[in-house]
């Protein structure tokens, strides 16, 4: 159970750039007077050179050195975890700060925040995303397939209609008849009640529509055949034309690595939407 079961519960990363600051407004779009854990990591030496070169002066060694790092570091962290609680409260959300020390693996440790305090979602932005200058591997990338929860990626910058579509626009559900697909659909109906919320099956040759859902289905581009980025150009088509407040798609899970690096229509959704994606993994506890 969620820690405020009254409230929407969400990890959100902040780190104190432009990206981070959006993906609050996205949020409060979305969520409105939701609880959010407002989440920065930092990595020692967290201080920048000309602070590191001033400690130095004015300490007595290496030890007391290292210390100094780890007192600045600390503070620093927490000021910029301090100002991500600010930023949400100011729209509407009740938000607290979470502070991990860590040595890499972002993505990773957003995965292991979801396991110990069980939010509905981990919302996180969109840096080093977008089209084809995208990088797999970013921590968005890693979060979206290690996350026991659905991971929320907010792109930046976004146009004034995609902005505008995220108050009250349809949500778009990513159906191909498996049981990932039955888990996106489920987790957005539960997270997003009142919305309409809408199947989107890529035509493909071949494939034989399964299941009861009332799905709509549009063409695969031609461009790219029957890949998995045709399937993810025209959902993002589709969510485009429709005005979609955002894109949901299922995920297959801890198992998916080497289709994630090959490109899988997850994450060729994630890369090539210009508008949230919500990834929901196979399996989210919370959707049954």
């Amino acid at each position: 159970m969620n820690a405020r079961p009254h409230a929407l519960c969400a990890i959100v990363g902040f780190d104190g750039s432009p990206e981070a600051s959006a993906v609050i407004d996205v949020g409060a779009e979305l969520f409105p007077r939701a609880h959010a854990w407002m989440t920065y990591m930092w990595s020692p030496p967290f201080a920048s050179e000309t602070l590191r070169r001033r400690l130095w002066a004015g300490t007595g060694g290496v030890d007391d050195f290292v210390d100094a790092i780890e007192r600045e570091g600390e503070r620093e962290a927490a000021r910029i975890a301090r100002v991500g609680v600010t930023l949400a409260k100011a729209v509407g959300w009740d938000a607290e700060p979470l502070v991990r020390r860590i040595y890499g693996g972002e993505g990773l440790e957003f995965a292991q925040l979801a396991e110990k305090y069980d939010p509905d979602l981990v919302l996180l932005g969109s840096r080093g995303l977008g089209g084809t200058s995208a990088a797999l591997g970013s921590v968005s990338d890693v979060a979206a397939h290690y996350t026991p929860r659905p991971v929320l990626v907010a792109p930046h910058p976004m146009l004034l209609d995609e902005y505008e579509a995220l108050a009250a626009g349809p949500v778009l559900v990513g159906w191909d008849g498996s049981e990932g697909a039955e888990a996106a659909f489920t987790t957005a109906v539960r997270l997003f009640p009142g919305r309409d919320v809408l199947a989107v099956r890529v035509e493909q040759a071949g494939v034989a529509e399964q299941g009861a859902r009332e799905v709509v289905t549009v063409p695969a581009s031609h461009r790219h055949g029957r890949s998995a980025h045709a399937v993810a150009e025209a959902l993002a088509g589709a969510a485009r034309a429709r005005g979609a407040a955002l894109l949901v798609v299922g995920s297959q899970g801890r198992s998916m690595v080497r289709e994630m690096l090959l490109g899988s229509v997850t994450m060729g959704t994630l890369h090539l939407a210009h508008r949230p994606v919500m990834i929901v993994p196979r399996r989210d506890p919370t959707s049954t």
